[in-house]
């Protein structure tokens, strides 16, 4: 077939794509619990995988593994999401679907992450989310128990996934390129940094307000959700998200000035 690219076994040609409003519809049903919704969006988006990992495959790294780091990156951002925010999720995702492959990548030159372990740590995002769903706390016995694994072995797959750069993931979109500020301050060795962005980010960051930077790192850092940071910072949920809203908008507002 043209245009037939194969990988983890999986004919990406025949993938579906989940529409924009399909999209939306969606991410709804998974906010509310929906697990079969969930299983759809994340296949749905499998391509949005494909065209990013495209760039990667020069590098010396098994496809497969570049895919399935891919999807980690997208299982994460699907969990992380909040349509409040008022961003595309494709706008949310690529970059750190980006930060997966990157971070994936470093490790492949020095901790070599075994495919075994990606592949646990790959389930276990998933069942993570989908005793979420269920309303539940997603503790590392009940996922261990519901794969039928030990404790160990999820608590070791999730420690090799777990980003070591410390702060906030995806932060905005300026002109259709996103930035992250642990791409802007976490791999010196890149080469095609642009260091004019990250002095301007650095800055934007350090005019923000304490609140405001501490919501920014327990939102996109931690991954926690609006209700649990506003239950820790002590506000309610609606300040939470305007903090939130504001903190980005002035970054981005300081960064296009």
């Amino acid at each position: 077939m043209k245009g037939k690219v194969v990988i983890c076994g999986v004919n990406t040609s025949v993938l579906p794509l989940v529409k924009e409003e399909d999209g939306e519809r969606l991410m709804r049903a998974i906010k509310a619990g929906d697990a079969a919704a969930r299983e759809e969006f994340i296949i749905g988006n499998m391509r949005l995988v494909l065209s990013i990992i495209k760039r990667f495959w020069a590098k010396k790294a098994n496809s497969d593994d570049i895919f399935q780091a891919g999807c980690i990156g997208l299982i994460k951002s699907i969990d992380n999401f909040d349509p409040e925010i008022g961003v595309k999720f494709s706008t949310y995702a690529v970059p750190m679907i980006i930060g997966e492959i990157k971070r994936f990548l470093r490790d492949v030159n020095s901790l070599r992450i075994s495919r075994s372990i990606r592949d646990t740590a790959y389930q276990v995002l998933k069942t993570r989310g989908e005793i979420e769903r269920e309303d539940e706390e997603a503790t590392l016995e009940k996922i261990a128990d519901r794969m039928h694994v030990a404790v160990s072995d999820v608590s070791y797959a999730l420690d090799a996934i777990s980003d070591p750069v410390s702060l906030y993931d995806p932060v905005f979109n300026k002109a259709g390129d996103t930035l992250m500020i642990m791409d802007q301050l976490g791999d010196e060795r890149n080469t095609d940094e642009n260091w004019t962005e990250h002095v301007a980010l650095e800055t934007a960051m350090s005019r923000l307000g304490d609140r405001e930077k501490r919501i920014l790192r327990l939102r996109y850092y931690e991954g926690k959700t609006q209700t649990e940071i506003s239950e820790e910072v002590g506000i309610s949920q609606a300040q939470v998200s305007r903090l939130e809203k504001n903190a980005l908008k002035s970054i981005k507002n300081c960064i296009d000035y």
